[in-house]
């Protein structure tokens, strides 16, 4: 077993050395050859791999996985946090106390850096496996042709099963179908009217069109030309194909560009503002350090204690807990939503949804069930007709591309009807597959001693290409009356919320054995189907939830005005005023964007359109997400702030989103926008404490550097009043955030953040003079022999204060009666107020050199304490009502 081990990982090191040298080689080698040499080539046959040749394959060449899905080691994730710069500088400032001799101020300072780093990597990987457990509930599937065995004897399968994409192996028989995405590097061995999006590996912006037949020996050299390689991770747009796996994995093409990129993800404007923010405290403490080294080595004169001092007064203006209060924040989020079934794929995901002031979304299955129903089948004439059921049955069944919602609902409804002797009479010889362009597709069929050609799809698109029309037995031609009077008919099942396709047939010559789009004309109408799409239950709710959160919702689908114009009305949008497609189609960018911002509904988008809106509405300033789960919606997924799709969707929406909903209520979005926001607010609590307390104290420390005959605190009395603090900091992440600041999306306001600086900040610097005053004046400690006590009174102060502080920060009402903190919150507040006070009498006072305190010093602090809470509350509402909440 050991010796199998290790040939098996050198076989591994070894694949991965030869993988940029053996892929593109081996897929240049059977570009050039013919179907049957290719399929010797990769050791396949068109009836697929038997479970032998499966396993031994697997084996040899491991799961069908990229760089993304693996797990970061824990040691990884461990030494990734701690190259935050913050970090960093803590660890410097430590190794200077203990080269100084100060072990006391390295290991306080150890303690502070381990205690961020365990509670995040703990929360991280707590809210990790939470999304793993949910991820493994969404399953990706590849249509796979493999060989059976019956009595020991290997047997062709007539049909493709449904297979894991990670169990696929070199070999393997794909069929690919639109709004597939393509699971492997595939050699096509035969394609119909194949179009494939590969913009994710080439940057090429249009769908490209692939074949079977060999390419020629210059496009072979080139990966973006081979006409006839399918790359892993690209997406079929329309068409449909079946091909033979030659990479899978890292040895993918795509594979190899994914081990490069694994985990980079841009950063969110969350991200940035957070780095903004680090990135100015430590230039504020490049600055502010040097200069209480240089105020008390020239006041003082021992510059190894104002070295010492320094490095305390360093540590206490670094907001070494931001990391870990950023990280516990986001993983709690995620594990809240993962309790309401959702995916997380993205954590900063999170934030953005807190954000985000407009979702788009599109109709069908997002906004209406994932149940059409077919409720009628209709002739020209409007009378039922099963002749036009049989049709519509027949094109649903024969098709081979991705079975939308409406093919199901037919067969569905033909199955009931016990239709399935229909489908047995006709063998299919060719089909027009569908694509978004057309919008319908075309199945080509012999039986019965004829060959038909019929046609389904949207109704003007169907009327486009029919020239005559059949009912009640007796076939007409087609002219603009009767076109008009079809019109009317249609827009009339529109307006009653019926979905309509129109279905029209051809017959074929004996002799014609393919069928291109040149065959979809001079078609017969024969009538059209109608399906009822009903809204979701929690659609309604959702929507109103939503708009009172300050989110409002846009709808942009495919379909028709009319059907859109039904079910907004349900769910209680207005869609007096719908935007089509064409309108947007002739007008300038200024001009789209003035519209697009007031128009709520828009029908008939493409897939490019969808993701034009959206840039539009970003250009206009918002933070847009969007809820897709069709083909046409992978492009408006990724274009969002936050893309949102559903466990059903197809694989290209799947793998777009940032979040998947496993369950189909849609309440759990208004849930996910509060959860960003309570996100948003608790870090911005941690963050205004931190400026506010550190612009303060900026005051407090070089004053009293400079007025001092003695250090105002001894380096580790600064240093263990940091670590209480901190400690107190670290029940944020649990605590409540009024509602009022949740009623509408919140984004970083850096230049905010400094006005709360600038108002706050001076009021605890304040309060710090006061007490010097009274420790200088009042209690006589004036001398160098008696700075143990000035330094006593000071941190006793100094902790209380800004610990109770943030109970007055964290909300903009009344603290304590209006609004109570968690009780983590409040628990670790008053646990460390405790500490702070009994030091002084604690077997630990001689140590860090405390001295106990006058009798008169803890009513003075009462009054102190309630003064400074009961100013910076003033101040607060004064602020709020000047500024607002952000």
């Amino acid at each position: 077993m050991k010796d199998h081990l290790a040939a098996k990982a050198a076989r591994s090191r070894e694949h991965g050395r030869e993988r940029r040298e053996e892929a593109p080689a081996l897929l240049a080698e059977i570009a050039l050859l013919g179907v049957p040499a290719a399929l010797a080539r990769l050791g396949a046959s068109e009836g697929g791999l038997s479970a032998a040749q499966v396993r031994q394959r697997q084996e040899q060449w491991g799961a069908n996985r990229v760089a993304h899905e693996r797990r970061e080691p824990l040691v990884r994730q461990v030494l990734r946090r701690l190259a935050n710069p913050l970090n960093l500088l803590l660890i410097a400032l430590a190794a200077v106390s203990a080269g100084m001799g100060d072990s006391r101020a390295a290991l306080i300072i150890a303690v502070m850096v381990i205690l961020s780093l365990t509670l995040a990597t703990v929360q991280e990987r707590r809210s990790s496996r939470a999304a793993q457990r949910l991820r493994e509930m969404v399953h990706t599937t590849a249509a796979v042709l493999r060989a059976a065995e019956e009595g020991g004897r290997t047997v062709t399968a007539e049909q493709a099963a449904e297979v894991p994409i990670e169990e696929l192996v070199p070999g393997d028989i794909v069929h690919l179908s639109a709004g597939d995405m393509v699971p492997a590097d595939l050699r096509l061995i035969a394609a119909k009217d194949l179009f494939v999006n590969q913009a994710s590996l080439t940057g090429e912006s249009l769908p490209v069109e692939k074949h079977a037949a060999p390419a020629g020996a210059g496009a072979a050299a080139v990966i973006g030309a081979m006409g006839n390689i399918c790359f892993m991770g690209t997406t079929v747009v329309s068409g449909s194909a079946t091909g033979v796996v030659a990479l899978t994995g890292r040895r993918a093409c795509f594979g190899g560009l994914a081990e490069k990129i694994a985990g980079e993800r841009a950063p969110t404007s969350f991200d940035r503002g957070v780095d903004r923010f680090a990135w100015l405290m430590i230039r504020f403490i490049l600055v502010m350090a040097p200069l209480v080294f240089l105020i008390n080595g020239l006041t003082k004169g021992d510059w190894v204690q104002a070295l010492l001092f320094a490095t305390a007064v360093a540590v206490g203006l670094t907001p070494e807990m931001l990391p870990m209060i950023v990280t516990v924040n986001l993983a709690k989020g995620a594990i809240a939503m993962s309790q309401a079934k959702v995916v997380v794929k993205r954590l900063s995901a999170i934030q953005n949804f807190g954000a985000m002031d407009v979702l788009c979304t599109d109709k069908t299955g997002t906004l209406t069930q994932d149940r059409v129903i077919l409720q009628k089948a209709l002739d020209l004439d409007g009378g039922d007709s099963q002749e036009v059921l049989e049709y519509a049955y027949l094109n649903s069944y024969y098709q081979s591309g991705l079975k939308n919602l409406l093919d199901v609902a037919v067969l569905r409804h033909a199955q009931a009807r016990q239709l399935e002797a229909a489908a047995r009479a006709y063998r299919r010889f060719d089909e027009v597959p569908f694509d978004f362009e057309r919008r319908r597709m075309s199945v080509a069929l012999e039986g019965g001693g004829r060959r038909v050609l019929i046609c389904k799809g949207a109704v003007e698109e169907v009327f486009a290409v029919s020239s005559h029309g059949r009912a009640g037995g007796d076939s007409f031609a087609l002219d603009d009356s009767h076109l008009t009077a079809l019109r009317r008919s249609v827009d009339e099942l529109n307006a009653d919320g019926f979905r309509v396709i129109a279905v029209a047939v051809k017959e074929l010559p004996a002799a014609q054995d393919a069928c291109s789009l040149s065959d979809e004309s001079d078609l017969l109408l024969v009538g059209y189907i109608a399906f009822l799409d009903p809204p979701k239950e929690s659609a309604a709710r959702a929507i109103a939830a939503l708009a009172a959160h300050g989110v409002a919702v846009k709808v942009l689908t495919g379909d028709n005005e009319a059907v859109t114009r039904k079910i907004c009305r349900e769910v209680g949008l207005p869609a007096d005023r719908i935007m089509s497609g064409a309108e947007l189609e002739g007008l300038m960018e200024a001009e789209a964007a003035a519209l697009i911002e007031r128009t709520q509904v828009f029908a008939r988008l493409s897939p490019a359109q969808k993701a034009g809106v959206i840039a539009a509405l970003q250009r206009n300033g918002h933070v847009v997400g969007f809820l897709g789960d069709g083909i046409n919606d992978g492009a408006a997924l990724k274009a969002a702030d936050v893309g949102i799709s559903v466990d059903s969707a197809v694989d290209i929406a799947k793998e777009s989103a940032d979040l998947i909903l496993l369950e189909k209520s849609l309440l759990v979005l208004d849930d996910g926008v509060i959860e960003g926001r309570k996100v948003f607010g608790n870090v911005v609590k941690y963050i205004r404490m931190g400026a506010s307390s550190n612009f303060g104290n900026m005051f407090s420390v070089i004053g009293a550097s400079a007025w001092l005959p003695f250090l105002p605190m001894a380096p580790v009395q600064v240093l263990t009043n940091n670590l209480l603090y901190d400690f107190s900091q670290t029940a944020i992440p649990t605590d409540a955030v009024d509602e009022e600041y949740l009623a509408r999306p919140r984004r970083w306001e850096i230049g905010n953040i400094g006005r709360f600086m600038l108002t706050i900040g001076p009021i605890s610097s304040l309060f710090d003079y006061a007490t010097y005053c009274t420790m200088y004046f009042l209690f006589d400690a004036r001398a160098p022999a008696r700075a143990a006590l000035f330094q006593t009174g000071w941190f006793v102060e100094s902790i209380i204060s800004q610990t109770l502080i943030i109970h007055v920060i964290r909300t903009s009402r009344l603290a304590f009666i209006e609004s109570r903190a968690s009780a983590p919150l409040m628990l670790t507040s008053l646990g460390v107020c405790a500490v702070g006070g009994m030091l002084p009498y604690s077997p630990f006072a001689g140590a860090l050199g405390f001295v106990p305190l006058p009798p008169l010093y803890w009513p003075i602090l009462a009054l102190m304490v309630l003064a400074y809470l009961a100013l910076t509350h003033v101040m607060k509402v004064w602020f709020h009502r000047r500024f607002g909440l952000d």
